[in-house]
């Protein structure tokens, strides 16, 4: 099989933050007195960056966004890894395809310090070739920004890449970057309108499918 760049994104691709992010934003909503909210609202909210979560989160409340999204990120980079989990299969599956010659990069919305103490935590960050968080490109998906500048520091032709993720966001990101986009189902987000060019249930299945004796793609 021909190597390819896959290019994942992190939060409900390769781990379960929900807990640690949702512990984080009921510490923002205590500091202004606004009651907790439950695990799977907050999951929801999850995708489009600190700020948009932020003010997703207040849900009305009066509270500055900006003054909300630094309350969260300092309770989140203070618990970071209390639950976070890597999803089954993840860290095998990373190896594996490392190993087959794949080259493998990160393109994430969380801030840029948290991912890569994350990745770090993991232990898998001498296996990403890029790692790019929030605030590293101008913009955040889904903008195709972040993931061509992965393709040019990679020197990675489009053709040759796929976009992992399990969000709409990652997927339209990938559109518009004129790449192929894979959608796990394991995932806490949803595809929206986009539609994916393959979708897997969760990890293994996509990693089985790009390693020596599956079918080309």
């Amino acid at each position: 099989m021909k190597p390819r760049l896959f290019i994942f994104d992190l939060d409900g691709t390769l781990i379960d933050s929900r807990a640690d992010l949702a512990a984080a934003v009921n510490r923002m909503r205590a500091r202004h007195d606004l009651p907790p909210l439950p695990l799977g609202t907050v999951a929801a909210y999850v995708g489009d960056g600190v700020r948009v979560l932020a003010l997703r989160a207040l849900e009305g409340a009066p509270v500055d966004p900006d003054l909300a999204a630094r309350e969260i990120g300092e309770a989140y980079a203070a618990h970071l890894v209390d639950h976070t989990q890597a999803y089954p299969g993840v860290d095998a599956g990373l190896h594996a395809l490392r190993a087959a010659g794949h080259a493998l990069a990160l393109a994430t919305n969380k801030p840029a310090p948290h991912a890569r103490r994350l990745l770090d935590h993991f232990g898998w960050t001498p296996l990403f070739a890029v790692l790019l968080g929030g605030g590293d490109t101008p913009e955040l998906k889904p903008s195709p920004v972040p993931l061509q500048e992965v393709l040019r520091r990679t020197g990675h032709a489009p053709a040759e890449a796929w976009m992992v993720g399990d969000h709409h966001t990652d997927l339209e990101a990938a559109r518009r970057a004129g790449i192929r986009s894979i959608f796990l189902q394991s995932g806490f987000g949803h595809p929206g309108t986009e539609i994916p060019d393959l979708v897997f249930p969760a990890f293994p299945a996509f990693a089985a499918r790009f390693l020596p004796g599956a079918g080309h793609a």
